[in-house]
């Protein structure tokens, strides 16, 4: 599979390697000064390159690259490993959406062509470094309304090692966002279940 990843960064980085192992061909957009180095392009190059692409800027970059990138993503599975805050000097992060609306229904309404899914933004890339491949399977939590993303994004966690566990449509996304139960959750695959049931009681 072709795998472009927009917004590199330590997470995109390592799932880069990972999937590059697993056998897929994956190029990643980075800052033009890293440009020239193997597999780095243009954000809008690793759009147009990738069969499914992974969309991982910091929030506050999305909107710019969404419309850098959107005729791009037409169509294809988006794996969205983004968490919808803005970070503010001496007082932390602010929710950069509406309380209750998650960051993928906002990306949906900016690029309402593309299948987005949410993925890989609940644990921190050190754990995931840590977990990869051994048992128990580490849950990674998938939210989506669209079928085709949701299967690529299932073979693209199960290819490097996480069990991929379906956590309902795009309006369940802020469950695992920034201010989300199931953020910085390290679940094992056999307690998904009852931790996901747990934090849909909880509320968003």
């Amino acid at each position: 599979m072709r795998i472009g990843i927009i917004g590199g960064g330590e997470l995109g980085g390592s799932l880069a390697e990972w999937w590059a192992q697993a056998g897929h061909d994956v190029v990643i957009s980075a800052p033009a000064a890293d440009r020239g180095l193997t597999g780095i392009v243009t954000a809008t190059d690793a759009a147009t390159f990738g069969d499914v692409v992974l969309f991982a800027p910091e929030w506050v970059s999305a909107h710019s690259l969404i419309d850098a990138t959107a005729g791009a993503l037409t169509g294809k599975p988006v794996l969205d490993a983004t968490n919808p805050v803005v970070w503010t000097r001496g007082h932390g992060y602010e929710r950069a959406v509406p309380k209750g609306h998650s960051g993928i229904e906002t990306l949906s309404e900016w690029a309402p062509d593309a299948q987005w899914v949410k993925a890989f933004n609940t644990c921190s890339p050190g754990v995931l470094r840590r977990r990869r491949g051994r048992d128990p399977l580490l849950a990674e939590f998938i939210c989506t309304d669209h079928r085709e993303a949701r299967d690529a994004a299932t073979r693209l966690i199960g290819d490097i090692g996480f069990a991929p566990f379906f956590a309902g449509g795009a309006t369940n996304a802020c469950l695992t966002e920034t201010g989300g139960p199931l953020r910085l959750r390290e679940v094992d695959v056999a307690d998904a279940t009852a931790v996901f049931a747990e934090a849909v009681a909880s509320g968003r």
